[in-house]
Formats: C-alpha cells, structure tokens, sequence
C-alpha cells in the first residue's frame, strides 16, 4: 500500500453538509450557494477517483481463548443463557453514560481486533478519547480496520483519517467522491456531474471487537449523540455478545474488501492532513484568543445569543470549523466510565442480522467514472434468519402447512424486509423512525395491519425537532392519510426539558448547560412485544432507494418490554399526539407539561412552514 497520492488524483471531499437533496433545501444559503456554483462550474476540472487501487483483503479473526472479551462471554452465556446455543447476548443502550462507556470497554479490553464501520465520525471531544483509546489498543498488537463513509471527512473531520497512517491501524473511506477536502464548491460541483452515486450512502454502524462483543445501531460518533453538545441526540442502540457478532463481521467483510472501499492513503497524504491540523490548531488558538479578550472564556455563547446556526445534516451534527473543543467538554468525556462487561445486564435471545450489501451503491469502472449499471440491490441474513422467521409465523398463527407453503425470500432491500416484517404483526406495532416517509408499500402495510386488529403507533421528529427540515415534507403528506387509517402519529417536542426524564436520556450534558434542542435519531420496531429490531435504518425511501443500512432481529419479549417501556414513557411525556379533530390536524401537547396544543406545526416558524409549502411539490419522496 502506497502513501502517495496517485498522479492526477486530488484528494477526495466531504462536505461539510449532505449531498442529499433534502438537506439542499434546508440550507438558506443554498440558493446563494448554487448561483456562486454555476458561475463557477466552467472554470472547474472535473476530478477522477484513482484508478488501480491496492485493496489488501482481510477477513475476521476467528476470537481466542485468551480475550476477555471472549471469556467474559463464553463465562456469562454458560451461566445465563436459556435460549439455546445460538443464542446471543444482548443489552440496549438508550443513554450517553451506556453508550459511550460500552464502547470504551470494548476499546480496552480488545485483545486481538477492533473494526469500526461508520457513516460519520465527527473530530470532537468524545471521538478524541474513544480513538486514542483505539491508538493504544493499536499499540498494544489490536489489528485494527475502520471504514468511514467519505461524506462527512473534509474541513475538521477530515483530520480523524489520521488513523490511517498509525501503525496497526488500516482505513478506507467508502463511496468517495473526487475534489477538494477544503472546498465546498469543488464537492458540489464533482456531486452535480455524478449526483446519483454521491447522494447514495453507507450509512451502516458497527463497533465490534474481538469478534466476539460489538455495538450496532444507529448511533454515529460524536459530541452530539453523547450528550455533549449545544443540540443532543436521543438515540438507541445495543451492546451483542456471542453468535451474532459473527455475522456482523461478515458483513463488516463484505464492505471492506468492496471496490467502494478506498484506502486512505491512495485519496490525500498525510503531509495534506498534517497541514490541515495545524489549520485548524491555528484558528483554535485565535478563537480561544478572542474569546478571552472579550471575556467569554472558551465556552460557545448559548444559542439564541448566537443566532441561527447552520443546521447538523440528516441527523449528522458536525463541529463549527471555527470552534475548539472546550474544556468543559472534554472533562464531561473523561468523566465517563467504561462499562462493566462482566455485571452488564445481559438478554440472552436468537437472533438474527439483516443488511444491505455494499453493491446497492453503484461502483466506479477502470476510468474512474461511475458505472450506474453496476448498482444491483439485495441483502444478506445470517443464520438465524429461518428460525426468527418461523417464530413469528407461528406466533402469527400460521400452522406448519402454511408455514412451508409460505417459503419466504430476502428482500432486496433492509426497509422492505421489515415492511414484509409488519404483515405478520397481530396485536401490536410501536415503530421509532426519525426520518419517516412511509411510501405506497409501507402504507400499504399499516392499512392492512389495522384492518387485522393491529394498533400501530409511529414516533418521529417534529418539524421543530427535525434537524433536515426538508424531511419533513414527505412525512407530512402521508400525515392526514396515516391517522385516517388508524395510525397513532406522536411527534417529539425539542424542548430538552420535556425530554430528560421521558426518554431516561437523563442530563442533556453539563458541558453544554445551555442546551435546549433535543433531535430523534433512534431507529426501533417493537412487534407483538417479542420482537425487537434496531439498527441504522430509517422508514423512508432514502433508507429503502438509497443507502445502505444494517438491522438486528431479536426475539425477545424481555428485550421488547425494556424498548416498548423506554418508547411508553416518552409518548406521554414528551411527544405531541397528532389526531384529526373536525377534520383538522391537533397537536395535543405532551401531559405534564408547560405547552398547549397546537394546530400548526409546534414550536416552528411561519416562515419555515411557508417555504417548505412552497418547495414541496419539487421534492419527490425518493430522495427524502
């Protein structure tokens, strides 16, 4: 593997917000944007990706007798464990404490690999200890592989593919696109010329070690989904030991030996990295500088004395360019505790993983360019897919005749699996999706569910809540069409103070004390309360058309009672319920709180409803 830049090719870029068209919309600079862009557009190459890239495969080790890891699962399961020997270990995360200090964990007792699959890693205070964390496992003999989708490494996030030149330490970036990792304007007009592959993204997340104990779910990582930011996240997502990390790590495989996959080495140098730290080393001293002249200190004004800010990108916060970490920030970080992986409060259920191969993003031919024909859609389960699928038929009350007639096939895609899912759903259907724009299938689905009796209920972001505004406009056309059906839609308020102890989410973060807005990035489906799902997918038609994601199937009525309680408690303290009252939508405030109902959109503005009225028949719900 080389560490020079391929002659001709310019480093690749991630821009600073998504691509996707739904984010362009949110932005209020975007027009201006666009304008500078076409004047600028004739002036501009058009940059290739590198060509004849060494891709050194790798596979998953198979886990050792001597890991902790594997010892602490093997101890536990022999001692726990009441659902067979395929049964795997499971713990649901829904706070930043259990969150960040399972992955701590992980990183320090790592003995023979680490491998990390993100769609983003955001350069800030809670990535900086969790990956010099990774650096001394690294150190320590941990062979260790990190794949990042490309989208979000420019400006200072582009800074954590430093990884990729610490020994032991292998990084690829994934569906990568040509230009400048310094210029919005190169990214953009690089993503016109080949919009279809750009707005496609790798949008799985996979923290695993060992190959025996991992974290998946929807989590990214950052300050943001940790609760140490000026806008935090309530997110979920589960700490799996045993059987099931196997297939994780296959599939960890498949992405990372992909022709999509490129190393960081064959996309920018380190000399360009290393000139960029200084950058930004620079500007953080010159901030730090300001700040005390005009005696603020090194912490952020609160928001509403900032004014507006630019908008984190579909669920994607990312750190200001301008903006140093503060201390308060990283003392909140190192206050955190790793978890303890021998007492954690294991689920011990079958289970079973479904993913979207990498080849649902089209490849780039022997020129550079990209090949659209190459985009072909499917997923793979792993083993325990026949047996989950089985018990929820028979739970369904389907006899074994009907059970063999009814040979089921893998989906093409994660949202279709789960939308064939909800056909055998009897009695109950309680589904967490940030982003929802359920499309004629899914309707479909819901229409029938509740035909058999089902009730479905459906938590998403308000329009106040939601971080890509533009989002909102799928969802609200299916709106009026999902309560005429019989659907309950509750939205989540973004008043931090309604939220705290609604969603056990508990302090929003004492580094951020002025932290008001609280965003939905959790993605759940609770069936007939014994099946769980969780994973990176959301219930709209970017999850389904466009990116590619990952979801655990677990059969647990414990598991689902622990995320139905979770999700309970936050319908009735901290949502609107949305009914149709003489024929108008309400938004029937959260109980106990401060707020009224409403009849617009709560806690919006005038001006944001009006312009996204006005958008809204020019957005397709494909791209939402």
């Amino acid at each position: 593997m080389t560490s020079s830049v391929p002659a001709g090719s310019r480093p690749l870029i991630a821009a600073s917000r998504r691509l996707d068209l739904r984010h362009w919309l949110s932005s209020g600079k975007s027009l201006a944007l666009l304008a500078v862009t076409a004047l600028f557009l004739q002036g501009c190459a058009t940059h290739k990706l590198p060509t004849n890239v060494d891709r050194p495969v790798s596979k998953a080790v198979a886990p050792a007798s001597t890991s902790p890891l594997v010892q602490i699962t093997q101890s536990r399961k022999l001692r726990e464990n009441k659902a067979g020997s395929a049964a795997s270990g499971f713990l649901l995360l829904n706070g930043p404490q259990s969150a960040y200090g399972s992955r701590l964990a992980l990183v320090e007792a790592a003995r023979q690999t680490l491998d990390l699959q993100y769609y983003a890693i955001h350069a800030d205070a809670s990535t900086e200890r969790l990956l010099r964390g990774v650096v001394e496992a690294a150190r320590r003999g941990v062979r260790v592989r990190v794949l990042l989708d490309d989208f979000h490494g420019t400006g200072r996030n582009a800074l954590v593919m430093h990884l990729a030149f610490v020994p032991n330490v292998q990084m690829r970036m994934f569906n990568p696109l040509p230009g400048d990792r310094e210029s919005m304007i190169s990214r953009m007009w690089n993503a016109a010329t080949d919009f279809q592959r750009a707005q496609q993204r790798m949008h799985n997340k996979l923290f695993l070690a060992d190959n025996v104990m991992g974290v998946m779910g929807g989590r990214n990582l950052g300050d943001s989904y940790f609760g140490n930011a000026d806008s935090n996240f309530i997110d979920a997502d589960m700490l799996v030991a045993g059987p099931i990390v196997k297939d994780m790590s296959r599939s960890f495989d498949d992405y990372w030996n992909n022709e999509r996959a490129y190393p960081v080495q064959s996309l920018i140098a380190k000399e360009d990295l290393d000139r960029m730290r200084r950058d930004y080393e620079r500007m953080d001293r010159e901030t730090r500088q300001d700040s005390a002249e005009q005696g603020e200190g090194t912490t952020p004004a609160p928001a509403a004395q900032r004014g507006a800010q630019p908008q984190p990108p579909d669920g994607e916060p990312r750190p200001t360019g301008k903006s140093p970490i503060t201390a308060e920030q990283r003392a909140q970080v190192w206050d955190m505790k790793p978890l303890d992986l021998r007492t954690a409060p294991f689920v011990w259920a079958n289970a079973v993983v479904l993913v979207d191969k990498p080849s649902k993003i089209p490849a780039v031919n022997s020129d550079g360019e990209t090949d659209p024909d190459s985009a072909q859609p499917a997923t793979q389960a792993g083993g325990q897919g026949g047996r989950i699928l089985r018990d929820v038929q028979r739970s369904a009350g389907m006899n074994a005749q009907q059970r063999a007639a009814e040979t089921p096939s893998l989906p093409d895609n994660v949202v279709d699996g789960l939308i064939s899912l909800i056909g055998y759903a009897q009695r109950d259907l309680l589904i967490v999706s940030p982003y929802f724009v359920p499309g004629e299938s899914m309707m479909a689905a819901f229409k029938a569910a509740v035909q058999r009796g089902v009730r479905v209920r459906v938590l998403t972001n308000s329009l106040a809540s939601n971080d890509a505004p533009v989002a909102h406009i799928g969802y609200a056309r299916y709106r009026r069409q999902l309560i005429e059906a019989g659907v309950d839609l509750y939205e989540i308020t973004s008043k931090a103070s309604n939220l705290r102890s609604a969603f056990g989410m508990g302090s929003t973060g004492s580094a951020a004390p002025n932290a008001e807005r609280v965003m939905l990035h959790s993605k759940i489906l609770v069936m007939d309360g014994s099946l769980l799902v969780i994973g990176s997918m959301n219930l709209d038609q970017r999850s389904k058309l466009q990116n590619t994601e990952i979801a655990a199937l677990v059969r647990s009525k414990a598991l689902s009672d622990q995320a139905t309680a979770m999700i309970e408690r936050g319908l009735s303290q901290g949502t609107w319920h949305v009914v149709l009252d003489d024929g108008k939508l309400l938004w029937k405030a959260p109980q106990g709180s401060d707020l009224e109902d409403e009849t617009t959109d709560p806690e919006s503005s005038l001006p944001l409803r009006m312009m996204l009225k006005i958008i809204a028949p020019l957005v397709p719900d494909s791209v939402l």
